[in-house]
């Protein structure tokens, strides 16, 4: 019976296809590869068939990871999409119990039949079957394990049992504690999670996954608790925020803020609004003042438009309300008026020594006298001189003047005499303060007492000090200050007498503190009371001090008046005076001075000392400046000797100037020139002047000579002109040299041979040439050479010969001997002319000769 079934079983599930397998499989039982090449083969079977060759190889080979893995893939499949209460879930678990018979230590069937049983809902089932994996894999394979186990307590609601889960990770991973906050957070176990925060802060080797810094956990905390009050138990609330605020210092707004709202939630007003008065009072940051200032402007006007609503719900409000009502809008109010003076004590916090701020501080408290003294006093007790940022002595000026508006003089007098002991910095500060307390004596018209302090300011000390040694104090060194001394010598000059005046200004030269100001000034006291030898001396003090250039203003000074004084009575004393000024003067200030000079030979010297002035200014003054010198220079040399003595001026001026300059000079010079009849000079100095007149720059020279020509000239003149500014226009032109270089080569290059010839010979061989054809020429015409002279004005002879002008002359003797021939005879022709004819005389104008002239011309008609 048992064989007959066996046979018929068989029939059943196998059939002559199977038989190979069948075969290899009773040779080869024991091999994985032949079963899951079987399996492979029926893999289309009915799930009945292909599990049944699954269990075969399963007994035969129970240990196999692959047969074990493949079969319960196949099991997971036959059942997806089923109910999860079909009895095949359950062969399928008992398949995967089987399996872990053999495969405890496989994690990726652990991690299947987890996942297997998370989806059947399950729970305590399935989290018995994740402890079971987590007690059988070793603890390096866990990391497989726990996502696993964390995503089914997410998939279900088990807070209690996902809590004591996560319990447990975090003690593998402390670094998801986060992850774990933020679980606890979702399910409202917020204590908890404030607990796990507060562990977190306090670890400082804790590094967020996802990128938070300390601070930013620190306020997830403070907010949590703060706005949770009733549900944080565990953590002094309290305790937390202020080591917050120990810890993060320069952001403390936030910190202060939550735990404000933390007592605002706890409906403890009072407590909120005195850990707002703290925070104001001690935050040093502006920012920070703002949230805080903000949330607590907010926080009083919510609880004043709370009590409004509640009084207009009740019809008939009682005198405890109201009396509530005002005193809320009074505290929101005096909330408001204190902003700008809170922030202003912000700033200095951070800087206790910043001036400026504690003078608006003072401002603030325009109207209120005891406040301002207060603030004042506070000051300056507070700011150190050395860390002062501002003049510390504007604290003390500005202390006084409040006494001094007060008419309270003795009170300022004694802050001045405070302040005048303080250790500055530097010593204009305290020169400022003696200056300021003389200023105050002067406005309650107390004069004498303003220089009795401006003596006790400049006193000598015991010993002598340096005025910049650092190393000692202000006081013993303020002596020196030019403030001090300035304001005494103006204070002597007003209410002091001349000699002690006088004394005041000796005291600040002996000094050398002195500026020229304080020299002229000086000069100018001492002149004023007609010591105007006094005077001259103490400008001759001042120049003896100073150099070039600070020395200017004295020489000006003293030479004008001087000069205003003595004019030309003290000649050779003032010749001295303007040398000795000029040794040494830098050009870009010469120039007055020599026109002063200038000024003094032309009124009271000689003309030609005057000359040699305006000739040495010329030289003297700053390169722009010698045009306009050199023209000045040229005029009065023609008021003074004439226009023909200013052509050797006009020479010197082209030869000197600058290249633009020297051609404005030649038209003047040669406009001048048209204008006493001397054309051909003009001409000359156009034809000079061309030589640095770019025709494409200055084509206004070279129409100005054009029209020069046309008025004076003819027709070999202006061909004359032609030539040279042809000539000069190829000088300039870089590209007709370059032509002209390239036709030399090409013509001195011969022809027939390939070796190019000397140019310099090419050239007198072809002059050689050309001066055979002449002679040969003028033998053919009978040996007489005539000299063809250019056109004049008055015409031209009929039988004129045109010559060549480049023709070379190889008689220069013999026309040497013709044209002295020849000069003689004119010379006596036009003697016998003058016998014959009467010599007229033409009228000169007179100020040809200039001043000169007509005063000999005076002298003459005097004489007869």
């Amino acid at each position: 019976m048992p064989i007959s079934s066996e046979v018929n079983l068989a029939d059943v599930f196998f059939n002559e296809e199977d038989l190979p397998y069948e075969e290899e499989i009773l040779r080869n039982a024991y091999s994985v590869k032949h079963w899951m090449r079987y399996v492979e083969h029926k893999r289309n079977a009915p799930k009945f068939v292909i599990n049944t060759v699954f269990e075969r190889a399963l007994k035969e080979l129970p240990g196999s990871y692959k047969l074990w893995y493949n079969y319960l893939k196949t099991l997971r499949r036959q059942v997806k999409g089923k109910c999860v209460t079909d009895p095949e879930y359950e062969e399928v678990n008992n398949a995967f119990e089987r399996a872990l018979v053999f495969m405890h230590k496989m994690p990726r069937i652990w991690m299947d039949y987890c996942s297997f049983m998370t989806g059947q809902c399950r729970i305590t089932r399935t989290r018995q079957v994740f402890d079971r994996a987590l007690r059988a894999l070793p603890i390096t394979q866990h990391q497989r394990i726990w996502p696993l186990y964390l995503q089914f307590l997410g998939k279900f609601d088990i807070p209690e049992t996902a809590v004591r889960v996560w319990r447990r990770y975090l003690k593998l991973c402390p670094e998801d504690a986060e992850e774990y906050v933020e679980f606890l957070t979702g399910i409202g176990h917020l204590d908890e999670a404030a607990q796990q925060l507060a562990s977190i802060v306090d670890n400082e080797n804790f590094v967020s996954k996802h990128g938070k810094s300390n601070h930013q956990l620190w306020n997830e905390l403070c907010e949590l608790i703060s706005k949770n009050p009733d549900k944080v138990h565990s953590l002094n609330v309290d305790a937390i925020i202020r080591g917050g605020l120990r810890r993060y210092t320069d952001q403390l707004g936030h910190l202060w803020n939550s735990l404000a709202d933390y007592y605002v939630r706890s409906g403890l007003f009072d407590r909120a609004r005195d850990i707002y008065e703290e925070a104001i009072q001690t935050v040093t940051t502006v920012r920070d003042f703002s949230q805080v200032f903000d949330a607590y402007a907010q926080f009083e006007e919510l609880s004043l438009s709370k009590v409004m609503e509640e009084m207009a719900k009740n019809p008939t409000p009682t005198e405890a309300d109201e009396i509530d009502v005002e005193l809320l809008m009074a505290r929101f109010e005096y909330l408001m008026e204190r902003r700008l003076l809170l922030l202003n004590s912000v700033l200095l916090r951070q800087n206790p020594h910043n001036v400026a701020e504690w003078h608006k501080r003072v401002e603030l408290y325009e109207g209120k006298p005891h406040e301002i003294i207060n603030t004042y006093t506070e000051a300056v007790h507070t700011v150190q001189p050395k860390l002062a940022v501002g003049k510390l002595y504007t604290l003390w000026v500005e202390f006084a003047k409040f006494y001094e508006k007060n008419k309270q003089l003795d009170d300022a007098r004694i802050v001045f005499e405070k302040a005048v002991q303080v250790d500055y910095l530097k010593v204009d500060e305290l020169a400022s303060v003696w200056c300021e307390w003389a200023e105050m004596e002067i406005r309650a018209e107390n004069f004498d007492n303003a220089l009795k302090i401006m003596q006790r300011a400049t006193a000598m000390p015991k010993r002598k000090v340096a005025y910049h040694d650092d190393t000692e104090t202000v006081q013993m060194r303020v002596y020196k200050s030019l403030k001090l001394w300035s304001m005494y010598a103006d204070l002597e000059e007003s209410f002091g007498t001349f000699q002690t005046c006088k004394q005041v200004y000796d005291r600040i030269i002996d000094l050398k503190i002195c500026t020229p100001q304080i020299i002229i000034n000086y000069g100018l006291f001492l002149e004023e009371h007609n010591y105007f030898e006094e005077a001259f001396k103490a400008y001759e003090k001042g120049i003896s001090l100073f150099k070039w250039p600070n020395v200017y203003d004295i020489w000006n000074t003293y030479l004008t008046k001087f000069l205003k004084r003595y004019g030309g009575q003290k000649l050779e004393r003032a010749r001295d005076l303007f040398e000795q000024c000029l040794d040494g003067c830098p050009p870009e200030l010469a120039k007055n001075l020599y026109l002063l000079y200038a000024k003094l030979e032309e009124d009271h010297g000689l003309a030609r000392h005057a000359m040699a002035v305006y000739e040495r200014a010329t030289t003297a003054v700053k390169e722009d400046e010698a045009f306009a010198m050199f023209n000045l220079y040229i005029k009065k040399a023609a008021e003074i000797y004439g226009i023909p003595r200013t052509r050797q001026i006009y020479e010197k001026a082209i030869e000197v100037l600058p290249e633009a300059q020297s051609r404005q000079m030649c038209s003047l010079f040669a406009e001048m020139e048209t204008k006493l009849g001397e054309i051909d000079r003009a001409r000359a100095i156009y034809a000079h002047c061309s030589q640095m007149c770019d025709p494409r720059i200055t084509a206004d020279f070279w129409q100005t000579w054009k029209e020069f020509e046309i008025r004076h000239g003819n027709e070999d003149t202006m061909r004359e002109m032609l030539r040279i500014k042809r000539s000069i226009q190829a000088t300039y032109n870089t590209q007709i040299n370059m032509m002209s270089a390239t036709l030399i080569n090409s013509a001195v290059t011969g022809a027939g041979g390939t070796e190019p010839r000397d140019a310099m010979r090419a050239l007198e061989a072809k002059a050689a040439e050309t001066s055979a054809r002449a002679i040969a020429a003028v033998g053919a015409s009978g040996g007489n050479i005539m000299f063809v002279r250019g056109e004049t004005q008055g015409g031209s002879k009929k039988e004129d010969k045109v010559v060549n002008p480049d023709e070379i002359d190889i008689d220069d003797d013999e026309d040497d001997e013709d044209d002295e021939e020849a000069e003689g005879e004119e010379g006596a022709e036009e003697e016998d002319v003058s016998k014959k004819m009467p010599v007229e005389k033409q009228a000169i104008p007179s100020k040809l000769f200039g001043s000169l002239r007509r005063e000999e011309e005076d002298d003459d008609e005097d004489g007869e």
